[in-house]
């Protein structure tokens, strides 16, 4: 029997706790390479912005448009993992995102350019649907772990794709870097349609059905909604800084594109938290690695607040050094956020990871949407105290611990996000 016969022939309720090297590889490269989507066009915006002669603010609204297109994908798509074969979802958006990419890299104008990137946003949610088929797959005492490892993908995939994006775009030019996309993701539909199992359907619902149902789980499950909020506030820091990075460092330092992301190395060095952090949520409880991660989060971006006080060349290795900090605390905050949600419902897995990842790319369109008006008008300094509050509202956020306890009778009657209520 070959490896691919066994592959599909493995139960997706794995009892045995091993999972074949090859299947992990396809999940942790296939979200890498999706969730990279997102992130091709920021180090190239300045380079964007010069081709179809448009100013910082407009050319801004490409991340924006690109992360709100994910958060609906998400939130509108991404349930429907509970009703059909994940991996025919899998096999339909990887497809759907080929072409989009490939129609971002023919925009002839900057209307086309914003409308690609929306179908960008939407068929980038595949990321989606490899970390739950991830947790679906793994048995119950290495989900941390595995989903940890597969997250390590997503995030190398989110940090790496700046320094791919930024060299290829100044020395080939952005559309070749959305084609070269375009060519990944063939690789991962042609893997995927090899080696994916299939996932069985926990929920006959109706689609208007299994939306709604998403209503009740947010109400029912006190976790869910403040991972949710705690990762959305720190979301904003993250994408704030990201978002502006490249055009801070060509009107500051007069540095390109390449540069820019090359920042996503010192990034990278972050992902190493996620294996890490899904190793400690297994043992240490997540609800205290998400406190870690966002404290680590938030005095990197405080650190920051030093820059205009240091010489120039210390300047660049601080933000290098912050960089490091607090993609290290997200991605561990993040870990430990999915740990608590995905135990949240084992059968409404795909629409948890809905309403977490809404809320979490809702956070990174505002974070983005503000920078632009905050680095015109504070410069760095505003972007690092706009980091600062954010995060130090999502460790409000993650580390609240409600006394009260009131009956679900009371609870629902009480019309607050946070209201308290037993999983």
């Amino acid at each position: 029997m070959t490896l691919i016969q066994i592959v599909h022939k493995a139960p997706s309720n794995n009892t045995t706790g091993r999972l074949p090297h090859s299947l992990i590889l396809l999940l942790a490269s296939g979200a890498g390479l999706a969730v990279a989507s997102l992130y091709y066009s920021q180090p190239a915006l300045g380079l964007m912005a010069a081709a179809f002669h448009i100013n910082d603010r407009l050319i801004g609204l490409i991340p924006t448009v690109t992360q709100l297109g994910y958060a609906a994908g998400v939130f509108f798509l991404s349930p429907l993992g509970d009703r059909i074969d994940r991996r025919r979802i899998i096999l339909v958006k990887s497809a759907a995102l080929v072409l989009a990419l490939a129609l971002t890299a023919c925009a002839s104008s900057y209307g086309f350019l914003l409308v690609a990137n929306v179908f960008v946003g939407l068929s980038a949610t595949l990321a989606q649907d490899f970390v739950p088929a991830a947790a679906a797959l793994a048995p119950a005492h290495r989900r941390g772990s595995i989903v940890g490892t597969v997250m390590t993908g997503l995030l190398l995939g989110i940090l790496l794709s700046r320094v791919v994006s930024g060299a290829v775009a100044e020395w080939l030019g952005w559309r070749t870097v959305y084609g070269l996309a375009a060519l990944t993701v063939v690789g991962i539909l042609f893997a995927a349609w090899r080696l994916l199992p299939h996932f069985p359907v926990h929920s006959q619902l109706g689609y208007p059905a299994l939306l709604a149902s998403m209503r009740h789980l947010w109400a029912h499950h006190i976790v869910v909604r403040r991972s949710t909020l705690a990762q959305a506030a720190l979301s904003v820091a993250f994408s704030a800084f990201w978002s502006s990075l490249a055009l801070m460092l060509q009107h500051t330092y007069h540095l390109g594109s390449s540069i820019a992301g090359a920042f996503g190395m010192a990034g990278a060095a972050g992902s190493l938290a996620a294996p890490l952090a899904g190793r400690l949520a297994d043992h240490k409880g997540p609800r205290a690695v998400a406190a870690s991660g966002i404290t680590i989060a938030t005095l990197s971006f405080a650190s920051m607040l030093a820059l205009p006080v240091i010489p120039s060349a210390a300047q660049i290795v601080l933000l290098a050094v912050a960089a490091i900090g607090f993609d290290f605390g997200v991605q561990a905050t993040l870990v430990a956020h999915q740990t608590i949600v995905y135990g949240a419902d084992h059968t409404a897995r795909s629409r948890l990871n809905a309403l977490l990842f809404a809320g979490i790319f809702l956070g990174m369109a505002a974070g983005s949407s503000l920078s632009g008006v905050v680095l015109s008008r504070w410069g760095w300094t505003g972007i690092s105290i706009l980091a600062v509050i954010f995060s130090l509202f999502a460790l409000a956020i993650s580390t609240w611990s409600p006394r009260c306890h009131r009956s679900r009778q009371a609870s629902a009657s009480l019309p607050t996000l946070l209201q308290p209520r037993r999983s």
